[in-house]
């Protein structure tokens, strides 16, 4: 019965498929997470152009973009139904969906890259384009689910029947996935999910996920987890990644770097989710963007300094391999040792819970 179901099946409001990115009658419309849980909103896109846009505007974050540039294949595709030459349009149409955001472009082009090669095989059997390219995105949701949730599973395994949990940001599918695992093996969880500035993604997003799906669940400032570790009794610390190096290196929403090295100094494993980047050998490889530096200086829209006052702010930070415990994959858990292995045929890696 629970193979019919659909993969969002249980999960909070804005975990449901259409809810990130859906697209349907020449439109796509997208949750608008810059003021969830504040406002129910959603930004409606009718060009492909429009989704890039509100990918690059920070209208959906974590996973949300590559669901958004999915679907916006999808507005592509209606866009130049009528063209001589789709697939040209199309090719663009990719280049610009995935490039929205330069730190996670090369994981954004595998997306798109998948939706073209989709586009070629419709076109060659004389399948309507929209309707290929609307199946594609849909299946698309349902397989990343579906394998965040072996994910989702290995991490559940790693807490005990009641576990104290440390986020970070908001790891979209996998923190609705480990609750909802954790709860069908019979564990309770406490999450302490920091704020996350300037964009409270931690605060608004995670907590909210967190909240619906009955977790006991306390928001934190940003400069509170060294605290919280040392006294909480956290059982493990986690957190998904915008990229993950093959040397183990951590590319993920700034201030994870410090939560870790706080973790390692406590003793608290840390276990990141998500698969490595072949693209990204090691941190050099990485370009860190840097968004409008007013963003630090107001919070949710008010301006919080003295006129003159300057804003930095670097969107992610790097967390070195050596204050990693596990990346926990669709594969298994691998150490960042191991982690070379996880491209390797029939490769599964796991190991004791620290």
């Amino acid at each position: 019965m629970k193979q019919n179901l659909r993969a969002d099946h249980g999960l909070a409001f804005l975990l449901q498929f259409e809810n990130v990115a859906w697209y349907q009658d020449g439109a796509v419309r997208i949750l608008d997470r810059r003021v969830y849980p504040m406002e129910t909103r959603f930004v409606t896109c009718r060009s492909h152009r429009e989704v890039a846009q509100a990918i690059a505007d920070m209208v959906t974050q974590s996973a949300g973009p590559y669901y958004a540039a999915a679907h916006g294949m999808t507005l592509a595709a209606f866009e130049c139904r009528n063209d001589r030459d789709p697939l040209a349009y199309l090719t663009q149409a990719a280049y610009t969906l995935s490039h929205a955001r330069p730190t996670t472009a090369s994981r954004m082009e595998a997306i798109t890259n998948a939706a073209l090669a989709c586009a070629k095989q419709a076109l060659e059997n004389g399948q309507d384009l929209v309707d290929a390219l609307q199946d594609y995105a849909v299946g698309m949701m349902e397989t990343r689910y579906r394998n965040i949730d072996k994910c989702a599973r290995l991490l559940a395994d790693r807490l005990p029947r009641d576990a104290a949990v440390m986020t970070q940001c908001f790891a979209e599918t996998i923190v609705g996935l480990l609750l909802r695992d954790a709860a069908e093996q019979g564990k309770t969880v406490r999450m302490f999910c920091p704020e996350t500035r300037p964009f409270l993604q931690g605060a608004r997003l995670t907590a909210s996920v967190a909240a619906q799906q009955g977790c006991d669940v306390t928001v934190i400032t940003d400069n509170m987890p060294g605290m919280i570790l040392s006294t909480q009794k956290i059982d493990l610390f986690t957190s998904a990644a915008d990229a993950i190096c093959m040397d183990g290196t951590i590319v993920n929403k700034v201030g994870t770097f410090q939560i870790a090295l706080c973790a390692k100094h406590f003793g608290v494993p840390y276990y990141v989710t998500g698969s490595p980047d072949r693209s990204k050998p090691n941190a050099a490889a990485v370009q860190i963007e840097y968004r409008d530096g007013n963003s630090v200086l107001e919070h949710l829209g008010i301006r919080a300094t003295y006129p003159g006052v300057k804003g930095l702010y670097p969107a992610f930070d790097i967390t070195p391999p050596q204050l990693v415990t596990g990346i926990v994959t669709d594969r298994g858990i691998f150490t960042p040792e191991t982690l070379s292995r996880y491209y390797l045929p029939d490769e599964v890696q796991d190991f004791p819970s620290a």
